[in-house]
């Protein structure tokens, strides 16, 4: 005779999504940048003084501790909104997920095309078929392969020419879906950290953590000894889908493909085994950091996927602090934070955000916590 199998053990408030919810009026949703990036207002939480101040980004390396090493995510956005038409006449949508430079393109030397699996969303009127193929420039198509997991289609992209170029020429910038207004000429700067490479292009979405900086402030961190290093992650739509389950425990979490170079690994050790601390600049270069480690089983360097769902309980390995902006009520980045600081501190100081008036979301304020 076997032993039954002992019940899961019952959800505490950190499990549940309902105690990550909070009220966030429509108007401190930014769905522009402050003009000038670093002018923006910070939140500093101070965890071991139990503090909250009110400063401007600016003054960063005022605030960061002695020694730190700030890690950034050097991903680009790139241009993978779609606009086009089915042969039917009727409209068609398609958001590149798969980073650019993860491609494996095969190109067929008869016509002189270049196609490569790939997974999206597509949005038509109706579901499309194995098959369908839609045009959304003479050298750019996407052709229906199947469904895939949250949501995607998976596809064949097929295009004839340089894909970068082809996407900067018809693309969209794949702006979050709460900032409801079509992207312009001017989001292709301010949607784009300073430090973006081009060889790192893939992300559905920016590290938004990252649009504070300007190169005028990073010479100042530098000339105060605060010393930067950067990994990949290359975002995805998953930073922005709802979590769907109400215990925690049953999330589950997408993927994105993260690199931590061997230079960056080395970085980071050095400043941990000085006892400097490393601070994750956003949510994506601290999923990568955690991640890293989780998949690897040790930190070190690493370049591969991760579905890391970073929740109260977590341990953090590397991350001992954070700069990020203010997110969605019940994300999974809010969930993040509160893994780092505690629910009810974050959850207070998002309280004096909202009752303050701080810019929530991509384009809104930034917060760092110590």
């Amino acid at each position: 005779m076997t032993d039954a199998k002992a019940p899961p053990a019952p959800p505490v408030p950190e499990d549940l999504l309902a105690s990550y919810h909070f009220e966030l009026p429509d108007a401190l949703i930014a769905d522009r940048p402050c003009e000038v990036r670093d002018a923006c207002r910070l939140m500093v939480l101070d965890r071991a003084a139990g503090s909250l101040d009110h400063r401007v980004f600016t003054d960063l390396p005022d605030l960061l501790p002695e020694g730190a090493l700030l890690v950034v995510n050097n991903t680009k956005v790139a241009p993978v909104r779609l606009l086009g038409k089915r042969p039917t006449g009727g409209a068609a949508e398609f958001l590149l997920l798969t980073p650019v430079a993860l491609l494996k393109p095969e190109t067929d030397p008869a016509t002189g095309w270049t196609s490569a699996p790939a997974a999206g969303l597509l949005r038509v009127s109706r579901p499309p078929r194995p098959g369908d193929r839609i045009d959304f420039a003479p050298d750019l198509a996407v052709t229906a392969v199947s469904r895939g997991a949250f949501g995607h289609t998976e596809v064949t992209l097929s295009w004839r020419g340089a894909l970068p170029e082809i996407l900067t020429r018809i693309g969209h910038v794949p702006l979050p879906p709460y900032i409801r207004r079509a992207d312009d000429a001017a989001d292709r700067e301010t949607y784009q950290t300073v430090y973006a490479r081009d060889d790192k292009l893939g992300s559905a979405a920016a590290p938004t953590a990252g649009l504070h900086f300007t190169e005028e402030l990073l010479a100042r961190l530098a000339g105060r000894g605060f010393r930067l290093t950067a990994v990949t992650c290359h975002v995805g739509l998953g930073t922005f889908s709802p979590v769907r389950v109400e215990d925690l425990r049953d999330h589950a979490m997408h993927q994105e493909w993260i690199e931590v170079s061997p230079e960056a690994a080395s970085a980071v050790s050095r400043a941990k085994a000085e006892g400097r601390p490393v601070i994750a600049v956003g949510t994506t270069a601290a999923r990568t950091l955690e991640g890293a480690v989780r998949e690897a089983g040790a930190f070190g360097a690493f370049a591969g996927f991760t579905d890391i769902f970073i929740r109260p309980g977590h341990r953090f390995a590397v991350v001992d602090g954070m700069v990020t902006n203010f997110h969605l009520p019940g994300s999974s980045l809010v969930i993040m934070l509160a893994a780092l600081a505690g629910r009810e501190s974050i959850l207070a100081a998002y309280g004096q955000a909202v009752a303050s008036g701080y810019r929530f979301f991509s384009y809104g304020d930034a917060m760092l916590v110590l």
